[in-house]
């Protein structure tokens, strides 16, 4: 089960974001110090999710700060489309 979907990721703001990347990395800090005193933890894949989940959050951060992402919801994600030019006709001479 995913921590965050990405529909919710695109949903929070900045602020958000930067604090649930905390949130998340204390949490992971803590599993892996269980791990290395040897204590068996409920969900190992629980490390893995959390991992993934902050890859996430920081990739769609840096894709705001880098301009790929809009700010509004639902910005378009394909670049727009150019005009169809046609070819210019060129005039018939007359004999």
């Amino acid at each position: 089960m995913a921590i965050l979907r990405m529909k919710e990721i695109n949903n929070m703001s900045s602020e958000e974001r930067v604090k649930k990347v905390g949130e998340l990395r204390a949490e992971l800090s803590r599993l892996r110090t269980m791990i290395s005193a040897g204590g068996a933890i409920e969900n190992p894949m629980r490390v893995r999710e959390i991992r993934k989940t902050i890859a996430q959050l920081l990739t769609v951060e840096n894709e705001y700060k880098l301009g790929i992402r809009g700010e509004g919801k639902g910005a378009s994600k394909a670049a727009p489309k150019k005009p169809k030019t046609t070819a210019a006709k060129k005039p018939k001479e007359a004999k």
